[in-house]
């Protein structure tokens, strides 16, 4: 048959027919052992099957309704219907990260827990409907609460990171005594494709599991490849998954043959036995198979020959799985086609009617789940202090007591502002490169080890999509996580773990799943030379556009005591992610106008004051001349120059500090811009995709047309070492000139 023959060839329907025509001709064989020598009994066998048997139509209903236009998802698990070994094996309270091939799985999972129809649910979620128990309709995911699956939407093993951070959490938790959602002898499943095994997301997740075990940490994370040799056009290579996983340290290699039941099944209960008992990392090696091309649009004949497709079609499961059946007297060839029908009409009219359901029709109605916001809970969080007694504990004595001590710059505040938080919510953890004995780079932690232990302050690996995935885990076992990243520019090598798995989690899971944290990143711009564009990252524009995640950025130490209050409470009521910007340049400031004033050290605010989602501070609020919109570096800079200004000028300055960069607060904004007909605003980022650029297109929806409009940003460019980086940088001097400009 030529290529151009095969390409009209609908390789579902080959898959099939194949499956019918296999079992009406197989010829029974006498079984070399029992089903029992292998840890089977009949009836599990045959529930097995029919999970495979309820994957593989569900797949071939999406393909044929595909062109219908009721189906919108048609990547599917034809192929890997042996992970229906794990659905079985592996408990429902076992929290899983599950990858897109996990239909089998989810089919035999579902038989756990009483009166889930994993069929109906499964078409609603390829309907889109807003019924979708797993995203409400929002995307296909294998999701499920009851089941306790956190739904992914990742097809590059990103979820990997957060299943190392759960497994962990499920100890951390037990010695923390903050208890579980889950069981404590729970392990956690995450499985993934061979391809996916190659990406830098997945090497970092096994050498996190591995490094932890190596140091006698407890991490009961079953990693499961199912390998079934291509990742879509891209082989793998022969014996690659095996050679390069075999003997990593700390990481238990298993093998299993997902192909087939018989063979499959204690094997995979090895693995899954070991896992639990020793709470050890364990890879399981899944052999597989993949049909029907990537996904209903893949033209396989384009890259793969068709005797190669025809051996990968011999190697169905399915086909394995009837004659085992038939071989045991289990089954007849015509009670086996007849149940493969029946399931494929139930699939059908579950499909068809799932059509019939609503989707989601309004803006309001797919946000929803993104950025719950309860303010007055948060601010009510916020202001709720913690017991007097323990305060006085934590610090020493009633002198002690932050609020009782004097004026100080930020470092000192937010390292009060820790052990405060610390102490008010016994769930939280602090972790990251370096933030434990020795106390942070900018001993921004010093002493929380000392005070607070090794099981709630603790250093982690260099690796930032550990970090972040830890704190992911952590927080899907109830823990309240407060991540630090040592530099902004490092945050960039992790930025998918906010951005694509992170935030994304209470919309993808319609609200029942979240990961709550708040991520302390050091960064910004203007010291003095040191240490080039690593640390001296002066862009957000990545971070900015994440969808649900706040972003704050203090530039004194009051401001940023209150401001992680409130974050923290709106981590604890909403669950939400934050990401708290804290300058590097601005921990040690005292001064604000000379040497020595002393002005920008400032007092710890009391206990129960925080700063409103959204607030900005504003500088000399009576000022109508000129206004000055600014946050960060930006602040300190501003005042002054608006001092110089308005030292020969009649002019006055009002300078507000944004405080939260994202969401921006329109109508604070408005508030503050409408009267004044000279606007600059001080941007200290690069000028692409900058703050400022926010700032300006809420002045023009907003009808905000001032005479005098000035954007002053950094360049576009890296930041370089020693004086070089006063060149990309703006400065008091560029503001001040500007303010004489604004005249004209």
């Amino acid at each position: 048959m030529s290529t151009g023959q095969s390409k009209v060839i609908n390789r579902a329907e080959v898959v099939d027919r194949n499956f019918i025509e296999y079992v009406q001709q197989y010829q029974p064989v006498e079984p070399k052992q029992s089903l029992s020598a292998n840890g089977l009994t009949p009836a599990l066998f045959m529930q097995l099957f029919e999970s495979q048997i309820r994957s593989r139509q569900l797949d071939l209903m999406a393909r044929i309704l595909k062109l219908e236009n009721k189906v919108f998802y048609t990547i599917g698990s034809s192929g890997h219907e042996g992970n229906v070994l794990l659905g079985n094996l592996v408990r429902h309270t076992d929290p899983a990260f599950l990858h897109y091939r996990s239909g089998g799985l989810m089919m035999e999972r579902s038989r756990q827990v009483p009166d889930i129809d994993p069929i109906w649910d499964t078409c609603l979620s390829f309907a889109a409907c807003e019924d979708d128990p797993a995203s409400g309709g929002r995307h296909k995911v294998w999701g499920s609460k009851p089941l306790w699956v956190i739904p992914q939407t990742s097809t590059i093993a990103s979820h990997l990171p957060k299943a190392v951070g759960c497994a962990l959490g499920i100890e951390l938790g037990q010695r923390n005594q903050t208890g579980l959602p889950v069981p404590d002898d729970a392990i956690v499943l995450c499985n993934f494709g061979d391809a996916s095994s190659n990406h830098s997301t997945a090497q970092g997740a096994f050498n996190a599991a591995s490094w932890s075990a190596f140091q006698g940490l407890k991490t009961p994370v079953l990693f499961v490849c199912e390998d079934n040799g291509i990742g879509i056009s891209v082989k793998t290579p022969e014996n690659w998954i095996s050679e390069n996983f075999k003997y990593r340290p700390g990481l238990q290699y298993f093998y299993a043959d997902g192909l087939d039941l018989e063979n499959g099944f204690q094997q995979v209960k090895r693995a899954v036995d070991f896992c639990r008992q020793e709470r050890k990392p364990v890879f399981l090696h899944l052999k597989t198979t993949r049909l029907m091309g990537h996904a209903g649009t893949d033209f396989e004949v384009d890259y793969r020959n068709i005797k190669e497709l025809e051996a990968c079609e011999a190697m169905d499961p399915l086909l394995s799985s009837a004659a085992s059946a038939m071989n045991h007297g289990l089954m007849s060839a015509e009670a086996i086609i007849t149940l493969y029908q029946d399931i494929h009409r139930e699939c059908m009219d579950k499909a068809n009617k799932a059509h019939q359901k609503n989707r989601l029709t309004t803006l309001q109605e797919v946000m929803a789940p993104l950025a719950p916001t309860d303010r007055d809970k948060v601010h009510l969080e916020a202001a709720r202090t913690g017991a007097q007694d323990e305060r006085i504990a934590v610090f020493g004595s009633p002198k002690a007591l932050p609020e009782n001590q004097p004026d100080k710059h930020m470092a000192i505040q937010i390292n009060r502002g820790l052990q405060d938080l610390l102490m008010k919510y016994p769930e939280t953890i602090m972790f990251g490169e370096d933030v434990a004995q020795k106390g942070g780079v900018y001993t921004i932690t010093k002493q929380l080890y000392k005070k607070f232990g090794a099981k709630r302050i603790f250093n982690t690996l260099l690796d930032e999509q550990t970090i972040l995935g830890l704190a992911q885990g952590y927080a899907t076992m109830g823990m309240l996580p407060v991540p630090e990243i040592q530099y902004l520019a490092y945050f960039h090598n992790a930025c998918d773990q906010i951005r694509g798995e992170a935030s994304s989690l209470q919309f993808f899971s319609n609200g029942q799943f979240s990961n709550p944290m708040v991520v302390r990143i050091a960064g910004l711009g203007y010291q003095k030379g040191f240490g080039g564009h690593f640390h001296n990252d002066n862009s957000i524009a990545a971070i900015r556009d994440i969808p649900g995640v706040v972003v704050a950025c203090p530039s004194r130490g009051d401001d940023a005591v209150k401001m992680m209050r409130t974050l923290v409470a709106l981590s604890k009521v909403n669950h939400r992610v934050s990401l708290f910007i804290e300058p590097i340049a601005l921990y040690m400031q005292k001064d604000l106008y000379d040497e020595g004033d002393g002005l920008w050290n400032k007092p710890y605010p009391a206990p129960e004051e925080y700063a409103p989602l959204g607030s900005p501070r504003v500088y000399n609020a009576q000022a109508e001349d000129v206004l000055i919109i600014t946050y960060g570096n930006g602040v300190l800079m501003s005042l002054r120059a608006a001092r110089r200004y308005q030292n020969q000028s009649h002019a006055q300055v009002k300078v507000m500090d944004l405080r939260w960069l994202q969401p921006l607060n329109a109508k604070a904004i408005k508030k503050h811009a409408e009267k004044f007909a000279r606007i600059i605003i001080v941007d200290e980022g690069r000028r692409s995709a900058c703050v400022g650029e926010g700032v300006v297109t809420i002045l023009a929806e907003q009808n905000i047309r001032p005479t005098y409009l000035k954007l002053i940003t950094g360049a576009d460019c890296f930041t370089p070492l020693a004086d070089a980086a006063k060149l990309v940088l703006p400065d008091e001097q560029l503001i001040f000139k500007t303010l004489i400009n604004s005249e004209e």
